[in-house]
C-alpha cells in the first residue's frame, strides 16, 4: 500500500464542509483530496472516508448528484471523470456495510465506465481507473474478469506506480485473463485446486530458464495430476494459441494489432506450461506442440513484431530439455525455419550442445535428426486399416493421403469405417502429413544452403542419410550428386550418369553446381532431368551463375551489380535471415549499424552488402516505431572472417571500420581472389533480396511512391534490362509456352511475354511481372494473390519460382480479358 497521508488541511477543510452542510463545496474539497493523491490509497483516504460516510444518507444522496452534476460537466476528461465515479461508489456503498442507496445517479456511468474499461488493451496511469477498480472493491463488488484481464495488463508496464502492481496481485480470481482461446478453455478444464496450482506456478515462470526449485514445485503437482493427463490437457490449450483474442479490444493509433498479439499476462502462464511439457516422459506430441509454440511465438503483428519471442524461448529451451528423436527433429526443424536472433542463437546452442554430448558435428546432428514419419520405403507407406488401405505419399514439396478399398480400388475420401472403427489411427496419419510437409520444407532449405558448406559424404553414409532416407530421400533423388568426380542423377530406380548407365558405388559424395562446368555440360543434363520427367526442390541444374565481370574487375574489391535499388527493409530483413545472413534493422535514429552480413566458415570470409535507410519524414519513411520502410542499396564486398566489422549511420553515410585499441584495419578481398561458386553463390543471394523485396516489383507503385520520388526507379527497374533470375525464367519460358493452352495467343520478344487477347495486346515483364497494354503501352495494374498458383503447363524443372507462377497467372487472365469481371481491372482496360 502506499504510505501516502492527505495533508492535515485536507482533513480539517472537508470536515469544515461537511460541518457547513455546503454539500457542493464538500464534492470539491473531496475530489481535491483525490486529486492530490494522485491514485493513491492509504490512510489520508481512510480519514477521509471516514468522515464521508458519517454522513446522514440523505446527504450521500444529495452528495452524489453533485458528484454526478460534476462528472456531466467533465466532458471528455477521462482522468476527472474516474475520480467522480470512483468516489461515488464508495459514498454509494460506504466502507462499514451501510445501507445502500437505491437512487445512485452513478451507477449506470460505472458499469459503462468499467464495460468501456473491458475494451482496452491497457491504460495510462493518468486516467485513474485503477481508482475506480479499488473503490468498487472497496464497495464490495468484484470486478468483472476482462477487467481483471486490463488490470493486470497494465501492472506489468514497466513505468507503472506500485499502487498498480499492488492492486493487480489481489486480483487471483480468475488464474489467467479471459480473451483468449486457450486461456479460457484451460479456465474452463482447470477445476479443482490442484490445476489452479498448477496455472498459478505456470505463471511464475518469468526467468529465462527453469530452476532447480521451480522444477521441484511443477513435479510435485505433475505427481499430483498425473502425467498423461496433464500431457492431454496441456496440448489441447496449446492448440489454441494465436487464435484471434475471443474479446476483441480496441485499438488506439499507436497499440498494435492486439487482437493478434498474446495477452502478455497469459504469455508468462504459456512459458511456464512449455516448461512443465519438459517435464514429462517424452512424446511425439509434445515436441509436436512445443514447435508450433515456437513458430506462432514469432509470427508477426503489426506495430508489434514477433509476438512473444519469450514465449518461443521456453518453447526452445523445453524442447532441448526432452531426451528424444522428436525433439531433435523439432530442433533441427526450427534451426532452419526461424529468423529471430536471440531464437535463432537458442536453437544454434541447443543442437551443438546435442552434437557434443553424442560426439558428432553440428551437420550430422541436423542429417540424424530427420525422423520418417511413419514412411518406410522413400516417400511412400502403406497401412491396412480393417478393409481398407492408406496410401501415405510425398509427391513433390508435399505429402498426400489417399485411399483403396478392399477390391484395391481408388476411393475419394476417407472410408465411413476408418472414421468409426479407426479414429486414432486416422488422426495420426493426418498429424503425419502436416508434419511432413513442414519438414520438406525446412529440409528443402537445408539443402539449398549445402553449396557453401563444402560438404562430403562418405558414399555407405550419403545413401543411409540421404538417396535412400524414407523423408530426405524425396529430395535427394531429384537432385545431382557429383561421386568421385562423376556427375549422377537417380532415375529408374538407379543412379545414373548422363549417358543413363547405373553408377553402382563409390568413395565420397559431394552436391553438385554448375559453377566450372560448361555450358553444355548443364544444357544436357537440363534436358536429361526433362527427360526423365525430375522436377528438382530448387534450382540446381537451371541455377544462376555469377561470373566476375569487367566492371568488378576494374573495381577490383567490391561489385556495385546490385547497387542503387530501392528495397523494402522488413522483406528484405525476412530474406536475408532465411538465406543465413545476420542484418540489423536501421531506424530513424542516431544510431550505427553494420551491413547485412554472411559468414562464411568454411572459406575464412564473411561478404558483406552495404546498405541504408531511405527518406527523412517519420511516420511516411518509417513504422510508426521508427523503423525504416525502404533501403538504398550499395556495394556487395568480402573480408577476412576475423576482420574488424565496418559500420555506417542508418540516416546513410560512408561505412568505415570499427578498430578496437591496437587493432589494424583489414582490407577487403579482391573479388578475383574470391572462389567462383563462394562468389556465385553469395551474388545469387543479392540478386533474390532485390529481386523479390525491390518496390520495383510491387505493380501499385505506378505513381513512383511517397510524392512520387521512385517514378523512375520503379519504371526502369520494373520494366528494364533482366537480371539473372529472369534470364532463367525466359529460357524455361521458351520450353514451356508451346505446351500452354493459350500458346497460340503468346509469344516471347525480348523482356517480355506477349499475350493477345481480345480487347488488347499485353507485355508481361519478365522480371517484375508488370503489364503494359497497347495502344502506347499503358500500364495495367494487377495485384497478384499471396500465393498464385502455377497453371497446368505439364512438366517443371524446378519448384519455387513464384514469380513464374504470377507472369503464368496473369498471361492466363489478359488471354481471356472478355472473361475479366474485376472492376478494378475492368476499369483499365
Amino acid at each position: 500500500m502506499s504510505s501516502f497521508r492527505t495533508p492535515r488541511s485536507h482533513a480539517d477543510r472537508l470536515r469544515d464542509r461537511i460541518a457547513d452542510g455546503d454539500i457542493g463545496r464538500v464534492a470539491d474539497e473531496a475530489l481535491r483530496v483525490m486529486d492530490s493523491s494522485r491514485g493513491a490509497w492509504g490512510a489520508g483516504w481512510e480519514r477521509v472516508l471516514d468522515q464521508l460516510r458519517s454522513l446522514p444518507a440523505e446527504h450521500r444522496r444529495a452528495l452524489l448528484h453533485a458528484l454526478a452534476d460534476r462528472f456531466h460537466q467533465a466532458g471528455d476528461d477521462t482522468e476527472a471523470r474516474c475520480r467522480h465515479l470512483a468516489l461515488g461508489a464508495l459514498v454509494a456503498e460506504g466502507l462499514d456495510g451501510a445501507e445502500r442507496l437505491a437512487d445512485d445517479p452513478l451507477a449506470a456511468e460505472r458499469r459503462k465506465a468499467l464495460d468501456d474499461l473491458a475494451r482496452q488493451h491497457s491504460f495510462w496511469y493518468a486516467a485513474r481507473f485503477e481508482v475506480l477498480c479499488r473503490a468498487e472493491l472497496a464497495a464490495g463488488r468484484p470486478l468483472p474478469a476482462p477487467v481483471v484481464a486490463v488490470v493486470r495488463r497494465a501492472a506489468l508496464d514497466a513505468y507503472r506506480a506500485a499502487d498498480l502492481v499492488a492492486l493487480a496481485r489481489q486480483l487471483t480470481d480468475p488464474v489467467l485473463n479471459v480473451g483468449e482461446a486457450w486461456a479460457e478453455q484451460a479456465l474452463s478444464d482447470a477445476t479443482g485446486p490442484d490445476w489452479q496450482a498448477l496455472l498459478a506456478h505456470a505463471l511464475t515462470a518469468t526467468a529465462s530458464r527453469p530452476t532447480a526449485k521451480w522444477d521441484k514445485g511443477a513435479r510435485a503437482l505433475l505427481d499430483a495430476l498425473g502425467t498423461d493427463r496433464v500431457r492431454e490437457t496441456v496440448l489441447s490449450w496449446l492448440a489454441l494459441v494465436g487464435r484471434p483474442r475471443t474479446l476483441p479490444l480496441e485499438r488506439r493509433a499507436w497499440e498494435p494489432d492486439v487482437d493478434n498479439a498474446y495477452d502478455p499476462y497469459n504469455a508468462t502462464a504459456l512459458r511456464g506450461l512449455a516448461w512443465l511439457l519438459s517435464l514429462l516422459p517424452p512424446h511425439p506430441g509434445t515436441a509436436r506442440a512445443l514447435g508450433a509454440l515456437v513458430e506462432t511465438s514469432l509470427k508477426k503483428v503489426a506495430g508489434l513484431g514477433p509476438r512473444n519471442p519469450k514465449v518461443a524461448n521456453a518453447g526452445v529451451v523445453a524442447l532441448a530439455r526432452i531426451d528424444s528423436e522428436a525433439a531433435l527433429a523439432e530442433l533441427a526443424r526450427l534451426a532452419t525455419r526461424v529468423t529471430y536472433k536471440n531464437t535463432a542463437k537458442l536453437l544454434d546452442t541447443a543442437l551443438e550442445a546435442r552434437a557434443t554430448a553424442l560426439g558428432l558435428a553440428r551437420e550430422e546432428i541436423e542429417e540424424l535428426a530427420v525422423p520418417a514419419y511413419g514412411l518406410t520405403d522413400v516417400g511412400h507407406a502403406e497401412h491396412r486399416l480393417g478393409e481398407t488401405t492408406a496410401l501415405l505419399e510425398v509427391r513433390g514439396p508435399r505429402a498426400v493421403l489417399s485411399w483403396r478399398n478392399a477390391a484395391g480400388k481408388p476411393v475419394r475420401t476417407v472410408p465411413v469405417a476408418v472414421k468409426r472403427d479407426h479414429p486414432d489411427e486416422l488422426k495420426d496419419l493426418k498429424t503425419a502429413v502436416k508434419d511432413i510437409d513442414k519438414m520438406l520444407s525446412a529440409q528443402t532449405e537445408r539443402l539449398d544452403r549445402q553449396f557453401l558448406a563444402r560438404r562430403s559424404w562418405p558414399y555407405a553414409v550419403w545413401r543411409e542419410r540421404y538417396l535412400d532416407h524414407p523423408l530426405v530421400g524425396t529430395l535427394a533423388r531429384r537432385l545431382l550428386w557429383t561421386i568421385d568426380g562423376t556427375t549422377a542423377g537417380y532415375a529408374d530406380g538407379e543412379l545414373r550418369t548422363l549417358a543413363d548407365e547405373p553408377l553402382t558405388g563409390g568413395d565420397r559424395v559431394e552436391l553438385w553446381h554448375p559453377v566450372g562446368h560448361e555450358p553444355a555440360q548443364i544444357v544436357a543434363w537440363r534436358d536429361w532431368l526433362e527427360r526423365h520427367g525430375v522436377t528438382q526442390p530448387f534450382k540446381q541444374a537451371h541455377r544462376e551463375v555469377y561470373l566476375l565481370t569487367d566492371a568488378e574487375r576494374a573495381t577490383r574489391t567490391y561489385s556495385n551489380r546490385f547497387a542503387a535499388h530501392i528495397v523494402r527493409q522488413h522483406q528484405f530483413h525476412s530474406l536475408a535471415a532465411l538465406r543465413g545472413w545476420h542484418n540489423k534493422l536501421r531506424l530513424c535514429v542516431d544510431d550505427s549499424a553494420p551491413p547485412a552480413t554472411r559468414e562464411l566458415p568454411r572459406w575464412g570470409l564473411r561478404a558483406e552488402y552495404w546498405i541504408e535507410g531511405d527518406g527523412e519524414e517519420y511516420g511516411v519513411d518509417t513504422t510508426d516505431s521508427g523503423s525504416y520502410l525502404r533501403l538504398r542499396t550499395d556495394q556487395v564486398r568480402f573480408y577476412p572472417l576475423d576482420a574488424p566489422q565496418n559500420s555506417a549511420h542508418c540516416y546513410g553515410g560512408a561505412y568505415t571500420m570499427w578498430l578496437a585499441p591496437g587493432q589494424d584495419p583489414a582490407a577487403p578481398v579482391p573479388l578475383e581472389d574470391i572462389p567462383p561458386l563462394v562468389l556465385s553463390e553469395v551474388l545469387r543471394d543479392v540478386d533474390l533480396f532485390v529481386g523479390v523485396a525491390s518496390v520495383g516489383n510491387d505493380p501499385t507503385w505506378q505513381d513512383g511512391g511517397p510524392g512520387g520520388r521512385f517514378q523512375e526507379y520503379w519504371t526502369s527497374y520494373g520494366f528494364g534490362e533482366l537480371n539473372a533470375s529472369a534470364e532463367t525464367r525466359r529460357l524455361l519460358l521458351e520450353r514451356l509456352v508451346p505446351r500452354l493452352a493459350i500458346a497460340e495467343r503468346c509469344t516471347l520478344e525480348g523482356r517480355f511475354l506477349h499475350v493477345k487477347g481480345d480487347r488488347h495486346t499485353y507485355k508481361i515483364h519478365l522480371g517484375s511481372g508488370n503489364i503494359l497494354h497497347t495502344p502506347n503501352d499503358q500500364y495495367v495494374c494487377i495485384v497478384p494473390k499471396s500465393t498464385p498458383t502455377t497453371p497446368a503447363t505439364g512438366y517443371l524443372p524446378y519448384e519455387g519460382d513464384r514469380m513464374l507462377a504470377v507472369i503464368l497467372s496473369k498471361a492466363m487472365l489478359l488471354a481471356a480479358d472478355t472473361k475479366i469481371t474485376d472492376p478494378s481491372i475492368l476499369s483499365q482496360l
